[in-house]
């Protein structure tokens, strides 16, 4: 249901907008976009949905996330939105979902609500449609800005698009901020970080200028947590008070065809870094979370590049209470034989961390290839 309290912010964010900056985009001039981060504002109809509807709806289970604690029954039009784009983001240590929603119908999007970041728009018109089109912009009312826009000639339509492809709209908006906040990273860097990557694993990420280097080395091996020769690790870190981000990127020698392998990974990264990162308490060591939100891999395409993501929770073992998500990409350096691991861990102890995750993660997408030059 609509909220006042959001129109009157959103009021004031507008009239702010228009007094700190303005973009422009094609010879037109684009106020700044209201609205935070990962926040998005859905446009569409509320009407109560059919028993038939409602019967679609449960069949095809929109609940995408295993580790999704999203429970709240379908019963209208924006509920079917809501438990896609709202749904529990996995592996996190609490509740947050993918994309904090508001909501209006089409009656009452007007101007003042149009320079939102973000924007799903649902328009259904039978006397207009005959055919579900999509129409995904950018940069429309204001800017940076991301619209998708889904036009049906009914509910059902709709609703046969959003079981099929809402999961690819919500990757496409969590894409269009993943590209801000690169934007923002590009402007300035930390190019010793960049150029030790460069030097030690052949690629570059965009590491931004309030990074700090922590460790450059190889690791010998050792007997305790099985740790091979050959383990090269950078280690830089974003210490701000109680929010800490870090950023590991660690290879070692590829001698296994099951690298590629969640329980392989999994392992690799214990090993590696249960001996490298420790606590306050004598004896602790960074390990994974395998009991409550065990971790969840999915294949990318980075940079050309096959890449094993994974995301899961990070602990401390032998004493010490500290804990947080991780999200980590790994990738075979064909021409050095070897396997390389970049991931990004946050420490934020009660603060929601979905936010400085999303942002350390974009480190991530930033990779370059630069085999070429090894």
């Amino acid at each position: 249901m609509f909220n006042r309290k959001f129109i009157f912010s959103v009021v004031c964010l507008a009239m702010m907008a228009v007094i700190t900056g303005c973009g422009n985009q094609g010879g037109r001039t684009l106020t700044s976009a209201t609205g935070s981060i990962y926040e998005c504002l859905v446009v569409s109809p509320n009407g109560a949905l059919t028993a038939a509807q409602l019967e679609q709806v449960s069949r095809a289970q929109l609940q995408p996330n295993d580790g999704s604690s999203y429970i709240e029954e379908v019963a209208t039009l924006f509920d079917a939105v809501r438990v896609v784009m709202g749904a529990d983001m996995p592996c996190m240590p609490q509740k947050e979902p993918y994309f904090k929603l508001m909501h209006v119908t089409p009656a009452l999007f007007d101007n003042l609500l149009k320079p939102t970041r973000n924007i799903l728009w649902v328009d259904i018109d039978d006397t207009r449609f005959t055919q579900v089109k999509i129409k995904p912009q950018r940069e429309v009312w204001s800017t940076p800005q991301a619209v998708y826009r889904i036009q049906a000639p009914s509910v059902d339509a709709f609703l046969t698009y959003w079981i099929e492809h809402g999961v690819q709209v919500r990757d496409w908006f969590v894409g269009q901020e993943m590209t801000r906040q690169l934007r923002f990273y590009r402007a300035s860097t930390e190019k010793d970080i960049r150029a030790r990557l460069n030097s030690r694993f052949a690629c570059d990420m965009l590491v931004p200028d309030d990074y700090m280097l922590l460790m450059d080395t190889t690791l010998q091996a050792t007997s305790t947590f099985g740790l091979t020769a050959n383990t090269q690790v950078l280690w830089a870190c974003n210490n701000k008070g109680p929010l800490r981000r870090d950023l590991v990127v660690y290879s070692y020698p590829y001698t296994d065809q099951q690298t590629f392998t969640l329980p392989y990974l999994n392992a690799k990264r214990d090993e590696v870094l249960a001996p490298l990162i420790s606590a306050g308490v004598e004896g602790s060591y960074m390990g994974t979370e395998y009991k409550v939100f065990p971790p969840q891999m999915r294949v990318l395409d980075i940079d050309s590049t096959y890449t094993a993501e994974i995301r899961g929770l990070w602990k401390m073992k032998g004493g010490e209470a500290m804990g947080g998500p991780y999200v980590s990409h790994t990738w075979l350096d064909p021409v050095n034989a070897r396997v390389v691991t970049a991931e990004v861990f946050v420490f934020a102890p009660g603060q929601k961390k979905r936010n400085p995750l999303r942002q350390a993660e974009a480190i991530l997408y930033s990779r370059e290839q630069y085999y070429d030059k090894k």
